[in-house]
């Protein structure tokens, strides 16, 4: 998809994010940066300090430029929030008002729901001083609030943003637990290649002493058997482990791997092939 067409798309996906009165332009551009991460694109900016667009926020932005780009800029919050459906206001301590408070999972999957049904929502984060003021949270529908250390409770607003731009990307996975990544499915190996793992293990280790008192040595076998078959080795895992166990067998400090073959270990080498030519002239 083009890059044009990719931001088209995320500007008509999700909560809008809306900032009220901004005083640093840095504080703009990480908030942009914070929205690209999770899919966010529409930002709103309700008199900002300094005059927008901003180079200092567009270099703090870290190339979500299409963000900065497409911000909306605002005189008064009611004009702000005029199309939408639903909006949310975030507050740092509590608030005498009638209305429902939510923490940030709950408040992600409703706003995942509203916008599944076709209404356009957002989100009201207040100055980087003071927050929101009673009259400016009085028009949103319900409240967020983040469960922070009481004895420190303040948050950049560029992290707040981040922590509901997750929660709304979150909302959207069909598993909690889906990540963008994930290490190879490994099966576990059959316990044939596990019994042979402990076999080589045991004998390496009577080879070198190990197993001092002798009258302790069952018990010493069952603790490792007891750890080593807790990790659920794969088939491919073993192999490595079988490697490491004949490197010791074969080599040894004073000749290393590398340093070529151990004695008895050496291979004989093949009679040299004789290359076949003109036979010689009887003349």
């Amino acid at each position: 998809m083009a890059g044009t067409d990719r931001q088209r798309t995320l500007i008509a996906e999700g909560p809008a994010i809306i900032l009220v009165e901004p005083q640093l332009p840095e504080n703009i551009g990480m908030v942009a940066r914070a929205m690209a991460n999770f899919g966010l694109a529409e930002l709103r900016l309700v008199k900002p300090r300094e005059e927008f667009p901003n180079n200092k926020a567009r270099s703090a932005a870290s190339r979500a430029d299409h963000i900065i780009d497409a911000a909306q800029v605002f005189d008064d919050l009611p004009s702000a929030i005029k199309d939408l459906h639903f909006v949310y206001a975030t507050t740092a301590r509590e608030r005498d008002a009638f209305k429902q408070v939510r923490g940030p999972v709950e408040a992600g999957q409703v706003l995942r729901q509203r916008f599944n049904n076709g209404e356009k929502t957002g989100i009201l984060f207040g100055r980087e001083r003071f927050g929101l003021n009673n009259d400016e949270v009085s028009l949103a529908d319900e409240l967020v609030t983040f469960p922070v250390n009481p004895a420190f409770s303040s948050l950049n607003i560029a992290q707040a943003v981040l922590l509901m731009s997750y929660e709304w990307m979150k909302s959207g996975l069909e598993k909690h637990t889906d990540t963008a990544f994930r290490g190879p499915e490994l099966e576990p190996a059959p316990k044939e290649q596990l019994q042979g793992f402990f076999n080589h293990l045991e004998d390496a280790l009577q080879a070198r002493g190990y197993f001092r008192p002798m009258a302790r040595k069952e018990i010493m076998v069952n603790n490792l058997r007891g750890v080593l078959t807790r990790a659920g080795f794969s088939d491919s895992e073993l192999k490595l482990l079988r490697g490491v166990l004949v490197s010791l067998d074969y080599f040894s400090p004073k000749t290393p791997r590398g340093s070529g073959a151990p004695e008895g270990r050496k291979r004989e080498k093949p009679p040299a092939k004789k290359i076949s030519g003109d036979k010689p002239s009887d003349e």
